[in-house]
């Protein structure tokens, strides 16, 4: 199976009903099909090699993925917030691709030396191609290893890599995670993730499936979500924690959702304080985290609704922190945590993140399969099971600190500071140092209002950690430095402080 037969398989099962953009204009399956078709047979015409995506969320995004599919060639959605030099870097990757950009972004395809088309004029083009009949729409359905999407990694700690994304591996996670025409016909999704993102991905192919309506939201602002939410009588979204933190602090806002009944979020660490609000906030709202990595297709670990709802309302310690958890593993996904030398460790015990499944590809464009002779992938993040089998991601291990010949995972002292109630956000780095070779620091964000000073907050910390994951020093910022999906960039913040120590030297 590849991704056109799940196209194929709701446009037969309900190709009336609207699967993408408002209830007023979407478009249906039936239509969504018919005009992949039409523009598939403009990029095999093209002779293009890949489909580049370089704009911004919208009913483009999906039609430009099935039109990849359908034409054989894989669907690269780009960054459009790089700089120009790693725009070009990426772009020169794909020198004979079909190109599809805002205008803001059409000059760096036309400088990469590729065809340049809006979103808008590319559905207009494939529409009026369908009017004329262009477009086969009897495809082979038989390339499963076939490449089917590219996605650059954010590169929070070294240079962006491209996973090569099979439609075996994406078809796997759709059938493994999403039962057909499952949603009522009065449902709707909501995705506020950048398309280069493996949720927009994910989501756009699991809504589809499950024969729920899908929208976007181009901007993001909590004012925005909010009103679309209502407007559009949204179900069902997934968000990443910066904006479910600016949607709970908002202030003056009206944050009835009274449509929507089940929230995801993920793609980065989800602050203590917001989820605990957002849960007292909106108490008919089923939350999920799910936690997953783009090399993982998506969604490897789900913390469900019951768990939520018990973490917040249980009196064992236990099952409280089950919140800051990933939850339990899919059904269709085996995960091991691996000591440094490559073996199994016990329950509760902490190590390196393996996982094996269909919908694992571990795999870089240039550079092949990064998984072991067992087919199990290494996540680079580091974690634990507990004797429940709930997952408990603790950072990645680029990010651990060195300090001495003792090993120290940011996550527990950010956990620690976040738990303050004065503090809103909270980042761990190692700065070089000449005696231990890295030296504990932290940034912190105050909440507005909030009378904190880094002396205070250490205090804080120290009565909580032993004494060598106390801080040297705490330092307090407006904000920390993000991914677009809410990852914090640690280099940059490191930098940051060490720019910092320069100043006052």
């Amino acid at each position: 199976m590849n991704l056109t037969m799940l196209l194929d398989m709701a446009a037969d099962g309900f190709g009336d009903r609207t699967v993408i953009g408002s209830r007023k204009d979407g478009l249906t399956a039936a239509r969504l099909r018919d005009l992949s078709a039409a523009a598939a047979a403009q990029v095999r015409a093209a002779g293009a090699e890949a489909v580049v995506y370089l704009a911004v969320n919208g009913p483009a995004f999906p039609l430009a993925m099935f039109t990849a599919a359908r034409a054989g060639v894989p669907l690269v959605p780009v960054n459009y917030r790089l700089g120009a030099e790693q725009l070009a870097a990426l772009l020169a990757n794909h020198p004979n691709a079909y190109g599809i950009a805002d205008e803001t972004q059409s000059e760096a395809l036309t400088r990469a030396g590729l065809s340049a088309r809006t979103p808008e004029d590319f559905i207009l083009e494939a529409a009026q191609a369908a009017e004329k009949g262009v477009g086969d729409q009897d495809d082979a359905h038989d390339a499963p290893e076939a490449p089917a999407v590219i996605i650059y990694t954010s590169g929070t700690t070294s240079a962006p890599k491209g996973v090569l994304l099979h439609h075996r591996n994406l078809v796997s996670y759709v059938l493994g995670t999403v039962e057909f025409a499952a949603a009522g016909d009065d449902e709707a999704s909501l995705m506020s993730v950048p398309p280069y993102h493996i949720a927009a991905v994910s989501n756009v192919l699991t809504n589809l499936y499950a024969g729920r309506r899908f929208l976007t939201l181009r901007n993001f602002s909590p004012e925005g979500w909010l009103d679309l939410v209502r407007a559009e009588s949204v179900t069902n979204a997934m968000v990443v924690p910066t904006m479910l933190a600016r949607i709970v602090d908002a202030d003056g806002v009206d944050r009835s959702v009274p449509s929507l009944r089940a929230l995801a979020y993920g793609g980065a660490k989800m602050t203590p304080r917001v989820i605990e609000r957002a849960l007292k906030e909106w108490p008919h709202i089923d939350f999920v985290n799910a936690y997953g990595l783009t090399e993982t297709s998506s969604t490897i670990a789900i913390l469900g609704p019951e768990d939520h709802r018990a973490a917040i309302t249980s009196d064992e310690p236990l099952v409280r922190a089950r919140l800051a958890s990933a939850g339990r593993p899919v059904p269709s996904v085996e995960v091991e945590i691996r000591d440094e030398a490559g073996r199994p460790v016990p329950a509760g015990e902490g190590g390196r993140i393996y996982v094996r499944g269909e919908q694992v590809s571990g795999e870089y464009a240039g550079s092949g399969p990064a998984v072991d002779e067992r087919g199990f992938f290494d996540t680079r993040d580091w974690g634990r099971l507990d004797e429940d089998g709930y997952l408990f991601v603790e950072g990645r291990i680029d990010d651990t600190i060195i300090r001495g010949a003792e090993n120290i995972a940011p996550a527990e002292i950010e956990d620690v500071l976040l738990r303050h109630p004065g503090v809103a956000d909270a980042a761990v780095v190692g700065v070089p140092d000449e005696e231990w070779g890295q030296r504990v620091e932290a940034v912190v964000v105050p909440l507005p209002g909030a009378d904190l000073d880094g002396e205070t907050l250490r205090a804080y910390a120290r009565e909580r950690l032993r004494g060598s994951r106390t801080p040297d020093r705490i330092a307090l910022w407006t904000e920390l430095p993000r991914t677009p999906t809410g990852k914090i960039v640690k280099r940059d913040v490191v930098a940051g402080l060490t720019a910092a120590d320069r100043q006052t030297a």
